[in-house]
């Protein structure tokens, strides 16, 4: 017998409309490359270093923190 588990896989009806708002527009949500039930961030061309986007929502952590 093989047991099959329900996998739940994240599509854009569970992203939060305030982050949809918030992508720049060279930036897509696509399915991860490194987890497939998960989406993740995509840019659509080369983004310059330090280039700044958002508007940032949630908690600011210091790096010893994350």
């Amino acid at each position: 017998n093989t047991t099959e588990s329900a996998v739940t896989v994240e599509t854009l009806d569970d992203v939060p409309e305030h982050v949809l708002r918030g992508l720049p527009e060279d930036v897509r949500l696509f399915p991860s490359a490194v987890d497939k039930t998960r989406l993740g961030v995509w840019a659509t061309k080369s983004i310059l270093k330090g280039k700044k986007f958002g508007p940032f929502v949630g908690d600011k952590k210091k790096r010893s923190q994350v």
